[in-house]
């Protein structure tokens, strides 16, 4: 009995440790233009994290805190700024930076930044987070509530998507920190609208608390994966240069 009780922890190791490395879908081979890395470069956010809040549990009391915090907030300027958030496509990550970083983030006024930015899009949003989401494919708080988010042009589709770890905060993050290696100057005012890309998931309803914490760890991870990448290093060194030129 017990050897087959071991053979079955092994058996549902190997399971997961295979799915973990699997990672099917997008990567550097398919789409250069959003990504850096391989899928078997990418950090394994299964392995990394722990497992989402269950319901009913404290953490999760504290999910539901939160969610109850931020939806009051969605009348507010708080809640409008979190509603253009959502909005923001590929491109209009970068450029939600241009305050806090000073200057415009555009593929016209800093093309070398814009385009550092862009391919790194989805190793942040996608390849950091995909074996977590994949596995616990975690309940929405919109879909768990059955109420509309404070923007609803995507509540469809991220209905089928799960919900821990956010791939908009894990993007979001991974951004400010390359843009305050970019910008130390301007540091504090970038990771404060990294932070705040994140907590704008939580007031529209599109993510949990604990999905937005665990996707800043994930963010970072993949930034300092990416650091070891050739290209990214490569392009990192064209940004800092290029702005270092912008500067009177």
């Amino acid at each position: 009995m017990k050897k087959r009780v071991l053979a079955l922890c092994f058996t549902a190791l190997f399971s997961a440790q295979a799915f973990a490395l699997a990672a099917p879908g997008n990567d550097t081979t398919t789409k250069p233009d959003l990504y850096y890395l391989k899928n078997s470069e990418s950090i394994d956010s299964l392995a990394l994290l722990p497992p989402p809040p269950e319901v009913g549990s404290i953490a999760f009391l504290n999910d539901q805190a939160m969610y109850e915090q931020g939806r009051l907030l969605r009348n507010t300027p708080r809640g409008k700024l979190a509603a253009e958030d959502a909005n923001l496509s590929s491109g209009g990550v970068a450029n939600a930076f241009s305050g806090a970083f000073g200057s415009p983030i555009t593929a016209k006024d800093a093309p070398a930044l814009h385009k550092l930015l862009t391919n790194m899009i989805e190793d942040a949003g996608d390849l950091a987070t995909r074996s977590a989401k994949d596995h616990y494919m975690r309940i929405r708080p919109f879909a768990f509530y059955g109420v509309p988010t404070c923007n609803t042009t995507e509540q469809d589709k991220l209905s089928k998507n799960g919900s821990y770890p956010s791939g908009h905060t894990s993007i979001g993050w991974a951004t400010a920190l390359v843009l305050a290696e970019v910008n130390p100057q301007r540091q504090n005012a970038i990771l404060k609208r990294g932070y705040e890309l994140g907590q704008s998931r939580v007031i529209c309803g599109y993510h949990w608390q604990s999905d937005v914490d665990a996707a800043r760890v994930v963010g970072s991870a993949i930034v300092a994966t990416l650091h070891n990448n050739p290209n990214f290093q490569q392009q990192l060194q064209k940004a800092k240069q290029e702005f270092a030129q912008r500067q009177p």
